[in-house]
């Protein structure tokens, strides 16, 4: 690993030297995880970058340039996309979706029925582009398996990336199902974040990849970050697990043969894009910095002052608002902000951080957190699904604010 002064800034080397041996010996050795990396920094400079693990089965040890699926890590990405239109005057944040999307005009809540006999009524009040942003649209995820309007969007393939619907194809289904509930009313974690990527491309004029790419990617360099991997960057991309229901680690997707590959068909704003540490790191500095790196101004310090702090409704916690079977964060003492949960209550976590501390994480079991009280953010890395069979996160939480003096 190479040195870095973490003592500079502001922590006890010897316990930051903790983690790695921790990481080896409870997920590398007992083989829960194939590989995994860990980016800590403190005022933009790293303090601990470690790497654990193989990239592929056999094959050599992940490294700097390793390429992992960040899926719902995309989702503050695209945030930060729309806040930029908002800041342009192109949309506001109490615009309602249909005014951009008519597809959205005539959204019902379900009140019984499945597929092909919905009962609906009418919802209480419109989508606003708020309820995208902070997951209180009514719109759901397949994979949650809780409720009849879920089983519609797996029965109608409505999240299948590569072969499936287009974007817009995708937002025009979706506007012909009811919601799970009158937007602004509860807290689901759901596909909100794609029907926002919608958004972006028809303000802009520019396909999602590409305003990503012109608007984002570039300014930040954020150089190895994309929706799909160019040919001479694929014998970087990481091998991809899932669990079966009895535990076992199967192959989800090979670096060597990905899905990753090809071009999607459905640009997923909420989980479609490919990434390196040190690429989120430079994100996660941007935000840190109030919007602005190396001289690249993204959005201004307010926009992002105002993103990170908790929208819902009565100033609610997920804990009360969340009907979700599937989220990257726990509960207690957690609100959610324009992309991003925030910790309202440190106390009510049961895990040392800072209140305003903002996060988030993907289903293949990578996070990421920003603490600005503390100038301090983590970039975590690995591949298997689903996120919420590990504690790795809270343990990792632990172990870095342990270390600071």
């Amino acid at each position: 690993m190479t040195s870095y002064a973490a003592e500079a800034l502001g922590f006890d080397t010897s316990r930051l030297a903790r983690i790695e041996p921790y990481l080896q010996k409870r997920y590398i050795d007992s083989g829960v995880l194939p590989h995994c990396q860990l980016l800590i920094a403190r005022d933009g400079q790293i303090a601990h970058f470690s790497h654990q693990g193989s990239a592929r089965d056999g094959g050599k040890p992940i490294d700097e340039t390793s390429l992992f699926r960040i899926a719902s890590m995309t989702k503050p990405i695209t945030s930060v996309a729309f806040m930029m239109l908002v800041e342009q005057g192109k949309v506001a944040l109490d615009t309602p979706v249909h005014r951009i999307l008519p597809e959205f005009k005539n959204l019902t809540v379900m009140t019984g029925g499945k597929l092909g006999a919905f009962e609906t009524r009418p919802t209480s009040q419109p989508m606003r582009m708020v309820d995208l942003l902070r997951h209180t649209s009514g719109l759901t995820y397949g994979f949650q398996e809780r409720t009849a309007i879920d089983a519609a969007y797996r029965e109608l393939r409505l999240e299948r990336w590569h072969g499936g619907l287009t974007l817009d194809e995708f937002v025009a289904e979706l506007g012909k199902l009811p919601l799970e509930f009158s937007p602004g009313d509860e807290w689901n974690y759901s596909v909100s974040t794609d029907v926002l990527g919608a958004v972006i491309q028809r303000l802009s004029g520019q396909s999602l990849d590409a305003f990503f790419r012109e608007q984002i990617f570039a300014p930040l360099g954020m150089d190895d970050t994309f929706f799909s991997v160019p040919a001479e960057k694929l014998d970087r991309l990481t091998d991809c697990y899932t669990l079966t229901p009895k535990g076992e680690r199967i192959m989800y997707d090979t670096g060597e043969d990905s899905a990753w590959a090809n071009p999607p068909t459905q640009i997923s704003g909420g989980g479609g894009l490919i990434s390196t540490s040190l690429d989120y790191h430079r994100f996660c500095r941007m935000c840190l910095n109030g919007g602005t790196l190396d001289g690249a101004r993204i959005v201004g310090r307010k926009t992002l002052d105002l993103m990170t702090r908790n929208h819902l409704p009565n100033d609610s916690d997920l804990s009360t608002m969340s009907q979700s079977l599937f989220s990257e964060t726990t509960n207690a003492g957690t609100g959610f902000g324009l992309g991003f949960a925030v910790t309202k209550d440190v106390a009510k976590t049961l895990l040392p951080g800072s209140e305003g501390e903002y996060y988030w994480g993907g289903m293949f079991s990578t996070a990421f957190f920003i603490d600005p009280v503390e100038r301090l953010h983590m970039v975590f890395m690995t591949q298997v699904s689903p996120s919420s069979a590990f504690t790795v996160r809270r343990e990792l939480k632990t172990l870095i604010y342990s270390a600071l003096t």
